[in-house]
């Protein structure tokens, strides 16, 4: 069952927010003809898709090489799991096909709004408030998490990150300090 199921009014929830783009996508665009740039990004939303909604989370939207995507407060451990798996294998799918991008995944955890909005016609699940602004400004070098997902973190998932600052944020071990 989709994670943002059921919302007939706007209701409160504890979930991990998952947000991630493509780095020097918009170069890789302008020569590109647009219609194989909607035929890439088509294959790739598969491939989010595939591994989000896998782990028992949803992709709530796609924003061009963009995505939000969400989880629930009792399936943060295969959240993060899925987004790490989905960095390494997005960016591994990508450099196949010969573009110069990276996936920057960032998560945190936290309340949020969630609520059905759009037209009169045409309603959609969506999130709103802090926890989403923070999950798309925070920085990353390709990965990172907040203290607040890595505090819901299973010990086992936890020995797969060290901490970064400043500010506090979660890295893969196989990922250099860079700042």
């Amino acid at each position: 069952m989709a994670v943002l199921s059921s919302l007939n009014e706007p209701r409160e929830m504890n979930l991990l927010v998952g947000f991630f783009d493509l780095t020097r996508f918009h170069p890789f665009m302008q020569g590109t003809p647009d219609a194989d740039v909607a035929s890439l990004l088509s294959d790739y939303y598969e491939i989010v898709g595939g591994a989000i909604e896998g782990s028992g989370g949803q992709v709530v939207k796609f924003m061009g090489e963009a995505a939000l995507t969400v989880h629930a407060e009792e399936d943060v451990d295969r959240g993060v799991q899925a987004l790490l798996e989905l960095k390494r294998s997005g960016d591994a799918w990508l450099a196949d096909r010969g573009i110069k991008t990276e996936q920057m995944m960032k998560a945190h955890f936290g309340s949020v709004v969630a609520t059905m909005v759009g037209t009169r016609t045409d309603k959609r699940a969506d999130i709103f408030g802090d926890v989403v602004a923070t999950a798309v400004v925070m920085r990353s070098r390709g990965f990172a998490l907040t203290a607040q997902v890595f505090r819901k973190l299973s010990p086992e998932t936890r020995k797969l990150f060290k901490k970064h600052t400043p500010p506090i944020s979660y890295i893969p071990l196989d990922q250099r300090h860079q700042d």
